[in-house]
């Protein structure tokens, strides 16, 4: 039944939070300074009481909250055995009532009415009492049945009169058995705290990390996500029932009181924690609903952190604190959030484009002839490409422009601009598609429309920045705005503008570098009977095609096969250079680290064909390898890991 304790794991413990968050919201404050007292001392008194019942409300409500399962089971099996005695005693209370209006003192057996009504009592009596044993494991029943005796006297014939003094008899016998069971169990929490002190000073770590590892214990032991989300959906759910169909719902309109409703389900810390894990939830499930559009189930096993909407989460938290969203008024609270909501929206649509991007683009390289995933990867493009620009029209149409809102539209249209570069990409490799031959200088072509998106991205992003630049000089000036033009300006601008320029110099250093080799003549390719019809030989005496050596010089200065430096030697080569082949026996013989070198100098090597910094989550997804075809031109495969012949070519794995 792992299953079962999972769900009541969870099911438990919601109580225990929606009584501190009842807690949080009540204003103890005011409720004390509308006491009545005849004199001072009376007044502080009743102060006093109230506040540390709050307090220990808060106590009790943390320890139950933090119990482990198989206690908390035992206290919600104690407390439903206590309201069945409570319920078992009102129900003798409302038949002693009865029977006194009644005014039947005789024999129960001789009126038929008092026997039926004594027969009701008594069966709900038993059942009662059998009730609350078996709750509580015991087989001694007679425990559980002080509320019996007003019914006994009744079947005796007592007079009326006596009944009620039975009544309260049984409840001050019931109170007694719950003290002596509340005496007999008063070191519990004791025994408890010391068997968690136990449990914690039994993990065996360094006294540095103990403290971070039962936390992590207990986020995993209480699955605190789906704890405070189903905590949240609680009170969202009891919100809208509440004012479902009130004129001020059907007034405000669907929309705006789904928005309503969850601003007022996120007026405490507790309930803010859980609105987080549901964007969390909710982002990771837009995700993957993407993931399996594009490529079915198979495409859901990539378990990218950047993409478990973490990110979306933590977004909305941070946000919500560093704007004071608890301590705003019901009606400024729910246009924060609708502002918040859209900045998370917004990145999830990016996070989309970023999961779109290497499919589209490897649908095109590969050659895929399935119409129907280039329908799949084309209508998500569409969606992404048209939907932010949907959303930057529709919120500045609520709000005048300023700084914030500048950075939401200016995301869309980043957003936009993504997808618009990657459909001109996989435009091109179509089109070589359909004329079955490569076209002329494609990675050059691909570099270009790279790097012309990344300058209006960071065109945009100096855009962002002067404004809010100006807008703190000559309007409102605040650390929070003047902390974001700081961390936009070093994220977007210098950043960008870093990665670029050095894309830049690596290519130019590169040309340079393809310019100085000599090239192979006519019979130094017919000698080594290779389809190749033009090569430069490096130093080392390798023949590659300039345009293969070249991506290769982006970020490395030696050669893919036996990683010699390619620069111009102090002392003139020889009459030529003597030309390797992979295989041969001169090849020299790499051990296991060389290997791994050059595994890490491949990935380089697909991460330099691209004007984007390589940190980003798309180089790392690596978009394309080039193929190196007979003619020296570059054809784009999707997603093959290329291997390096001595010859020059680039052999690649066939793409999916």
């Amino acid at each position: 039944m792992p299953r079962l304790e999972e769900v009541a794991n969870v099911i438990l413990r919601v109580p225990s939070i929606l009584v501190l968050d009842l807690l949080y919201k009540c204003d103890v404050d005011s409720f004390t300074d509308h006491l009545k007292a005849r004199t001072e001392d009376m007044l502080f008194k009743y102060k006093y009481v109230i506040w540390n019942i709050y307090y220990l409300g808060h106590i009790v409500s943390v320890v139950v909250l933090l119990l482990p399962l198989g206690r908390i089971i035992q206290l919600y099996l104690h407390v439903l055995a206590a309201l069945l005695l409570y319920m078992g005693h009102q129900i003798v209370r409302d038949y002693v009532r009865v029977e006194a209006h009644y005014g039947y003192e005789g024999a129960v057996f001789l009126d038929t009415p008092a026997l039926n009504r004594f027969v009701s009592a008594l069966t709900s009596q038993i059942i009662v009492s059998t009730l609350c044993a078996f709750l509580l494991r015991t087989r001694h029943v007679w425990l559980f049945s002080a509320h019996l005796l007003p019914l006994l006297a009744r079947m005796v014939s007592v007079p009326l009169d006596w009944l009620l003094t039975f009544s309260s008899m049984s409840m001050m016998i019931t109170g007694a058995e719950v003290a002596i069971f509340l005496v007999g169990n008063f070191f519990v929490p004791y025994r408890l705290a010391r068997e968690a002190y136990r449990g914690i000073m039994e993990v065996e770590v360094n006294e540095l990390y103990r403290l971070m590892a039962v936390g992590v214990s207990l986020w995993h032991g209480f699955a605190v996500p789906v704890l405070f989300s189903v905590f949240w959906f609680v009170l969202f759910g009891v919100q809208l029932f509440a004012h479902f169909g009130s004129i001020a719902a059907v007034q405000q309109g669907p929309l705006l009181y789904l928005l309503t409703s969850v601003s007022e389900c996120c007026a405490s810390p507790y309930s803010l924690l859980g609105l987080t894990f549901v964007v969390s939830y909710t982002a990771l499930g837009l995700l993957s609903l993407c993931k399996f559009y594009l490529g079915g189930f198979n495409a859901l096993q990539n378990h990218n952190v950047m993409h478990r909407g973490v990110t979306e989460g933590v977004t909305l938290l941070l946000l919500a604190l560093q704007t004071g969203l608890l301590e705003l008024a019901a009606l400024q609270r729910c246009f924060l959030l609708f502002i918040i909501l859209f900045i998370v929206l917004t990145s999830t649509l990016q996070s989309m484009s970023e999961i779109t991007e290497p499919v589209v683009l490897g649908l095109g390289a590969s050659r895929n002839r399935s119409v129907w995933k280039h329908l799949r990867g084309l209508s998500m493009c569409g969606f992404l490409l048209i939907f932010p620009g949907f959303m930057a029209y529709k919120i500045s149409q609520f709000f005048n422009m300023d700084f914030w809102l500048l950075i939401l539209v200016s995301s869309c249209m980043l957003t936009s601009l993504q997808v618009m570069a990657t459909l001109l990409i996989y435009s091109l490799f179509m089109v070589e598609v359909w004329r079955g031959a490569a076209l002329p200088g494609l990675d050059e072509i691909v570099y270009y429309i790279n790097g012309v998106c990344r300058v209006l991205e960071f065109a945009v992003a100096v855009c962002v920045v002067a404004y809010g630049a100006w807008e703190s000089l000559w309007g409102e000036w605040s650390w929070m705005g003047a902390s974001v033009i700081i961390i936009h300006s070093y994220c977007n601008v210098w950043l960008r503008a870093q990665a670029g320029w050095k894309s830049f110099l690596l290519r130019q250093e590169a040309a340079r570098k393809i310019n100085v080799l000599p090239r192979a003549s006519v019979e130094q390719l017919v000698d080594h009977n290779d389809d190749m019809t033009s090569a430069v030989i490096t130093y080392c005496g390798h023949f590659f095609h300039a345009s293969c050596l070249r991506k290769w010089l982006y970020v490395q200065e030696t050669c893919p096969m036996c990683h010699s430096l390619i620069k111009p030697s102090s002392v003139a080569p020889a009459a030529e250079p003597q030309p390797t082949r992979q295989g041969s026996p001169s090849e020299p013989e790499t051990n296991a680290e060389e290997v791994e070198e050059n595994s890490q100098r491949d990935d380089a090597f697909s991460l330099a064909t691209s004007p984007q910094d390589s940190t980003s989550s798309k180089n790392k997804d690596g978009l394309q390898h080039l193929h190196c075809g007979a003619n020296g031109d570059s054809q784009a495969v999707g997603k093959a890991e290329p291997s390096y012949s001595g010859d020059g070519e680039t052999k690649a794995g066939k793409a999916d």
